[in-house]
């Protein structure tokens, strides 16, 4: 059942990202295009104002559930020097209370947003361009605090059960490991990498 949470978190925010990256890029052609007179007839007519806010509420979705997936992957950057000085049980003690006081945070921040949306959701009041209601947009608030709260849980029960908390190398990039570990940068004859200077490769010709 976690995984499929997840997953369905990863394609969420990768759906998000996805969209709103070509809502913009759609809007920014429109009103170019609309600049060359030989498109204007054909652009003219349509209506690309909604874009903007659209896009926006899509960013506010994508941050709200971005950042229950950073909690779960231990991506947030956080100020660990003093914790890392003090005794082990200390230490413990300390990440324990941390989590339960984000969990504590976010699951009052989901209540606030809940009471809220249904408050907003008993009026007429819509967006601007797009007019849609209102509480489809905060509802974001609720669910990205709720699913934020269950991280914070769910980190604070795999470090009682294991002692570890998720950690996120922001050095490691995706399947560069197996080239790093194979390649050769200095051989490479692409003019792109610096020749190395030992006792093999004085003698070598440089490119």
């Amino acid at each position: 059942m976690l995984k499929i949470l997840d997953h369905l978190e990863e394609w969420l925010i990768a759906c998000l990202m996805g969209a709103a990256t070509l809502i913009t890029f759609a809007a920014v052609l429109h009103r170019y295009g609309s600049g060359v007179p030989t498109l204007q007839p054909y652009l003219a007519p349509i209506n690309m104002a909604w874009a903007q806010e659209l896009t926006i509420y899509l960013f506010v979705w994508m941050a709200k559930f971005g950042a229950a997936y950073g909690v779960r992957t231990g991506i947030h950057v956080g100020v660990d020097v003093l914790v890392n000085r003090l005794s082990d049980n200390k230490r413990r003690v300390l990440i324990v209370v941390s989590l339960l006081a984000g969990a504590l945070f976010t699951g009052v921040v989901g209540t606030l947003g809940a009471n809220f949306v249904w408050a907003i959701g008993h009026t007429d009041q819509t967006s601007p361009d797009l007019e849609a209601p209102m509480w489809l947009v905060y509802l974001a608030v609720p669910c990205g605090s709720y699913l934020m709260c269950f991280r914070f849980l769910q980190v604070l029960a795999g470090f009682l059960r294991t002692g570890a908390l998720p950690k996120h190398d922001h050095t490691h990039v995706e399947g560069m490991e197996d080239v790093a570990a194979d390649s050769n940068w200095f051989a490479m004859d692409d003019n792109l990498h610096p020749r190395s200077l030992n006792n093999d490769d004085k003698g070598s010709k440089r490119p």
